[in-house]
């Protein structure tokens, strides 16, 4: 009897999910990680509860977030995105 393989759960939950999460805004796609790494969490775990700029930019990277902060973007809207990313990936953000 063989233990649980981490590899093949992994491969499972991207092959079901793909390595990215992407939503549109006006004419631009942005990519979120479907799945975190510890490192990754570390951070979120750092930033304040009320720190939507931190999070967006930890999760989009610098190069997209630069992009995203240009758009006129609503508290909202952003948590529409947060609500639909974490229902569809699993990642429970934004949620308090």
């Amino acid at each position: 009897m063989s233990g649980f393989n981490v590899n093949a759960a992994r491969a499972q939950r991207l092959e079901a999910l793909g390595r990215a999460w992407t939503f549109e805004l006006d004419d631009h796609t942005f990519e979120l990680p479907t799945e975190l790494s510890r490192a990754t969490a570390r951070k979120l775990r750092a930033l304040d509860d009320n720190d939507v700029d931190g999070l967006l930019r930890l999760l989009l990277g610098e190069q997209q977030f630069t992009r995203f902060d240009r758009l006129d973007i609503t508290m909202q809207d952003i948590a529409a995105i947060l609500e639909a990313y974490g229902k569809e990936t699993g990642l429970g953000l934004g949620e308090g």
